[in-house]
């Protein structure tokens, strides 16, 4: 049955932007605290997004109907998980990995306004994060098992738009902490734990370059959303396990608005106005004591309304299958996930439309996204 847990959980970890809500890339799974004795896993993921829209509205030229080319860039994702069985109540854990993150570039070569259309220098954005979470957890003759710890998270960014303004962020660590549950009924693989994250907010030092006034230093505040995962499975059949999550995000805390960006041009860089909930579900399957395998479906809301232009995503529907093989105490994990991304507009920067708001300057329609996961596990 944990090879079957396993199978999902690698799948899992395979998300991508237009995947989760927000910026965030990796999801991390507390099953690993209920493995028997001590427990370590690396996790690597590669994610192939295409993500390109038409421009909807005539900056000059041919830029109408002008295509964006795919501004979504491909990228990888590492993750570690420890936990040490001090005994058979308490454990330590420790996980390391890349919570957040984005990698947006309008290219110069197409006339699409955000890109080469009014600028040969396109625009480009890129967010990067490491998280470190240490957790403690004890369980209860009940089998319920409480855990809990710090958690702190190191990002930066850097932006440079199609109209001159550049912008570029000091590396921040900030701290939030993680908080959960979770009950086991072993005799029929159940299990069950809703876990909670706090928010944590940064306070960025910035380097802002606004056309016509120059460069200064500024400073901005940032917060990364407070979120609550509720995951379970349960055997269903001799071998087989029905196991899934649901995950709440308060998207609709997080902006990045940076002092001179907002007086002088107006708006935030990046916003959300809606919370995300996302839900996966799969079926695993051991087919012998060396192989097993499992099958995964997600789902995401879209929200309607504008997405912003270094996010033109609304929401997924993915598929995923996986395989585990078993050596010993070794298990080696690999995944593949598709994912059709929700279609989104954005909306045109005011200096496009004259102050006109609420324009749409692209529709993103048909994208979709590979993701590949490989996970190895050793149980000592």
């Amino acid at each position: 049955m944990k090879q079957a847990l396993t199978v999902g959980a690698a799948l899992m970890l395979t998300t991508s932007m237009a995947h989760a809500g927000g910026i965030e890339r990796a999801v991390p799974s507390m099953a690993f605290l209920f493995e028997d004795g001590n427990y370590l896993e690396l996790s690597f993921g590669y994610v192939s997004p295409n993500v390109s829209g038409t421009q909807q509205i005539n900056t000059g030229g041919d830029s109408l109907g002008s295509s964006s080319g795919n501004v979504a860039e491909s990228y990888s994702l590492t993750s570690f998980s420890y936990k040490n069985q001090i005994n058979d109540q308490m454990a330590i854990a420790l996980i390391i990995d890349q919570p957040y993150g984005a990698d947006v570039n309008y290219s110069a070569d197409t006339d699409y306004a955000y890109g080469g259309g009014l600028s040969p220098l396109g625009s480009t954005a890129t967010i990067d994060s490491v998280g470190f979470t240490a957790l403690l957890s004890y369980t209860m003759p009940n089998n319920v098992t409480i855990y809990g710890g710090p958690r702190a998270v190191r990002t930066s960014g850097e932006v440079a738009l199609f109209n001159g303004y550049t912008m570029d962020t000091s590396r921040e660590t900030d701290f939030g902490y993680v908080v959960g549950a979770g009950w086991e009924r072993p005799d029929i693989a159940a299990r069950v734990s809703l876990t909670y994250h706090s928010e944590v907010t940064h306070d960025f030092r910035a380097n802002e370059v606004v056309p016509g006034l120059g460069g200064a230093q500024t400073e901005f505040s940032s917060t990364i959303p407070q979120s609550l995962t509720l995951e379970g499975q349960t055997g269903i059949a001799p071998g087989t396990l029905l196991f899934g999550s649901i995950r709440w995000v308060q998207w609709s805390e997080f902006d990045i608005t940076p002092q001179n960006y907002s007086e002088f041009i107006g708006g935030s860089l990046v916003d959300y106005q809606d919370d995300t909930v996302t839900y996966n579900l799969g079926l695993g399957r051991q087919f012998s004591d060396e192989w097993s395998g499992a099958v995964t479906a997600g789902y995401e809301a879209s929200q309607g309304g504008f997405a912003g232009n270094l996010g033109p995503t609304d929401g997924s529907t993915s598929l995923g299958v996986a395989a585990t093989y078993t050596m010993g105490d070794i298990r080696i994990t690999g995944g593949i996930r598709h994912i059709w991304i929700g279609d989104a507009e954005t909306q045109a920067p005011l200096a496009l439309t004259g102050g006109t708001p609420g324009v749409a300057l692209g529709s993103f329609e048909d994208n979709s996204a590979w993701a590949l996961g490989l996970r190895v596990a050793y149980n000592f």
